[in-house]
């Protein structure tokens, strides 16, 4: 290099020297940027942080907000005087029949000990209920 140097002018040769120690200066800060990653959080970046925990708490007030679950749903329609078909009951759940059934044995009569009334209306659709007075039949 030093031979180039003397064939350019005195200008050309300190305009190289400065290229290469820009060069390795910027090498140099990319290794010393590789520990600063490693850091503990600055103020910064914590409170690039703090939307996310706002986030994280309307998620949380949309769940307190929607308390209506699926057995809820079943559980109205089964309270209401007229009872639910089975087909009523897999509309408003998206469950098939089997599960509804399921889930009005395990659940409503067994785990919640419900009077659970099974009608055959006029109409020759079978209505569940949940019988107020505890009597069944």
């Amino acid at each position: 290099m030093a031979q180039k140097a003397a064939t350019l002018g005195p200008n050309d040769a300190a305009v190289m020297e400065a290229e290469g120690a820009g060069i390795a200066k910027r090498s140099r800060s990319r290794l010393a940027a590789k520990p600063q990653s490693r850091r503990k959080p600055t103020a910064a970046s914590t409170k690039a942080a703090t939307p996310k925990a706002d986030g994280d708490s309307t998620a949380t007030a949309r769940k307190q907000d929607v308390t209506e679950t699926k057995a809820s749903i079943v559980l109205k329609k089964l309270g209401s005087a007229k009872g639910a078909t089975i087909e009523a009951m897999m509309e408003a759940t998206g469950w098939q029949a089997h599960s509804v059934r399921g889930f009005l044995s395990a659940v409503v009569r067994k785990k919640l000990g419900l009077d659970l009334v099974s009608e055959t209306g006029k109409d020759g659709m079978r209505r569940y209920r949940i019988q107020a007075d505890g009597k069944s039949g």
